[in-house]
């Protein structure tokens, strides 16, 4: 049998469960499988500048593209610690991504050793597992299951800590021999789905609400033609964006307190049956529960059974995943129509569009300073439906999601739970390491923005080019808005005069400035005419120079966004509403007469 370290061995498996890329910061309790690492080959490592940021990056890698699971790794202590934040985005969001820290040697872990933390205790309410290897003949097979927990059953992060002296020690390993233990995901029965099926065609209005467990099982396609097959309504949720174009015929808008559109709501309060498919009916996608859920039937189908009910109790739940369950729908819908037994959803379905086309928001502001709609209404102009987006937080996210166009899965990227600020950054550049020849397109607020922007210089260093859109009010503009509730303005202003560029007024960092010391590109829009240009000239930066480049759009200091603070019956329009297709040029359908 072949010898070799255990950290050795861990790069092996890593290899051979497919994981052809990475992103760390080596420490020196990690530095023996850093060795491991270039000794074998075959595995891309991508320097962060800060472990969180590796976090994220292995998180927007691993939502860019089906199968992958993005890798990130650290030393001992404060790199596990600093990490923390991205397990916890990743779990909230069914992610799965390993994290590999190194530690302090066995002998004395319970000696408070420089930088040993317990991090396998920080981490387990934030992973699947966690573990700190304490015998180097087990390395294998804890990695090996690692491997096995992220893709079973409902997705989600592992940490995986090694000794410095675990890493060292010899063991006897062949790669060679080496399998990846199958994955099991529950799946729903024949029967069960010829129920949610019967129930769904005993309704007038139903609607499909299509969460992002069905971009997680790859599961898009069986979703529109089960769609189609009924010619019922779909409602994406936030993370089930794209999951069916914005454009497609049954596409009803999305539904919520924040990110969701006029319609969508108007279509959804309309509606009599729900069948929700790998969602988890998130608080700022139902709002007050009894506003949501009255005069409705509700079928859930979910991977993690203790999802069903979690939120409130469906008439029916199957716990299965979102690929079996479709596959199955499909097969029901198929022989339902061919036998003449599905009802005609089509007046149902028209009349989802006819909303679509009547209420919508008003983009087109020619004010100075930007209005932040104006800038969305220009990416729109910009930006094809190939374009990925990547986003965390704020009111740059939620206007984003209520304006921009999305039409495939995984090109709306945005972790919906956690929403840690400084994320967009380190995210997008995960995302374009994993389609480097794709349009990756990041959308921030400034604060969003200056968390981690550091990171701009990894995608410098390892020509990683995407645009990074910054909208600048230089204030906390979501919590500044929250605050209105309780009648201040207090602490969320970030304005400065900057005594080296007094050019800018109060708006205090000079980000073009700074996305130049950090190896970028940096274009500053002030006037709403600059914007398509400044998109089309930072496109072609990316293509030549293979960095980010970030467009800043210097906006008015406060504009309240549409929302609700309770149900979605309720949203605060705040700004004008479009009353002629010149208000909203760019919507997917052009205003009608209301």
């Amino acid at each position: 049998m072949p010898r070799m370290t255990a950290a050795r061995a861990a790069v092996e498996i890593l290899k051979r469960e497919g994981v052809s890329n990475a992103f760390g910061v080596p420490g020196a309790a990690i530095n023996p499988f850093y060795a491991a690492l270039k000794a074998s080959g075959g595995v891309n490592h991508t320097l962060a500048r800060h472990v969180e940021g590796a976090s994220h990056m292995a998180e927007g890698y691993t939502r860019a593209k089906a199968g992958n699971i993005g890798v990130c790794i650290g030393t001992s202590g404060p790199a596990g610690t600093d990490m923390i934040t991205g397990l916890y985005s990743a779990i909230a969001d069914s992610i799965p991504i390993l994290c590999i820290t190194g530690q302090a040697p066995t002998a004395v872990l319970h000696k408070e050793d420089f930088q040993a933390v317990d991090i396998a205790s920080i981490a387990k309410p934030v992973t699947k597992a966690a573990t700190t290897v304490l015998e180097a003949a087990q390395v294998p097979g804890v990695f090996q299951q690692a491997f096995h927990l992220m893709r079973t059953g409902r997705p989600g992060p592992v940490l995986i800590d090694l000794p410095i002296d675990v890493q060292l020690t010899e063991i006897e390993f062949d790669p060679e021999l080496y399998e990846p233990i199958p994955v099991h995901k529950p799946a729903a029965s024949r029967k069960q789905i010829e129920r949610a099926v019967r129930m769904l065609n005993d309704s007038e209005r139903p609607v499909l609400v299509a969460g992002g467990g069905i971009i997680n099982a790859d599961a898009s396609e069986l979703l529109v033609e089960f769609a189609e097959l009924t010619g019922v309504p779909v409602v994406p949720t936030l993370m089930g964006w794209g999951i069916l174009p914005d454009d497609h015929e049954l596409n009803a808008g999305m539904v919520g307190l924040q990110t969701s559109h006029r319609y969508g709501n108007a279509n959804f309060l309309e509606s009599d049956f729900v069948l929700g498919i790998g969602n988890r009916w998130a608080n700022r996608h139902t709002g007050k529960l009894d506003v949501y859920t009255q005069g409705r039937t509700f079928v859930h189908v979910d991977i993690e059974p203790t999802q069903i009910g979690k939120i409130f109790a469906p008439d029916l739940g199957i716990a299965s995943d979102a690929k079996a369950a479709l596959a199955l729908f499909v097969e029901v819908a198929r022989e339902l129509k061919a036998a003449g037994e599905l009802k005609d959803r089509s007046a149902w379905a028209a009349s989802t569009q006819e909303r679509k086309a009547t209420l919508q928001r008003k983009t087109h502001f020619d004010n100075v300073p930007l209005k932040p709609q104006r800038v969305y209404e220009e990416m729109n102009r910009a930006f094809g439906p190939e374009t990925r987006y990547v986003t965390t937080i704020g009111l740059s996210q939620i206007a984003g999601a209520q304006m921009l166009h999305v039409y495939k899965p995984r090109h709306w990227i945005n972790c919906g739970q956690a929403g840690p600020l400084g994320w967009t950054i380190p995210a997008a550049l995960g995302v374009a390491t994993a389609d480097p020849e794709g349009t990756v397109v990041a959308l921030s607020g400034d604060y969003d923005f200056q968390f981690m922007l550091e990171e701009l210089a990894v995608g410098a260093q390892h020509r990683i080019p995407y645009v990074h859109v910054l909208v600048n009010n230089s204030y906390l503009g979501l919590i500044r808005q929250a605050q209105r509730n309780f009648d201040i303005d207090f602490q969320v202003n970030l304005e400065f005069e900057n005594l080296n560029s007094p050019e800018l007024g109060v708006y205090g960092v000079d980000h073009v400035k700074v996305v130049e010391g950090l190896g970028c590109k940096a274009i500053r829009v002030t006037e709403p005419d600059q914007l398509l240009p400044a998109f089309e000239e930072a496109k072609k930066l990316a293509a030549e120079f293979r960095v980010p480049v970030v467009v800043e759009a210097i906006l008015e200091r406060v504009t309240n966004i549409a929302m609700s603070g309770t149900d979605i019956a309720s949203v605060n329009e705040f700004e004008d509403l479009a009353t002629d297709p010149s208000h909203a040029p760019t919507a997917i359908r052009p205003l009608a007469a209301s």
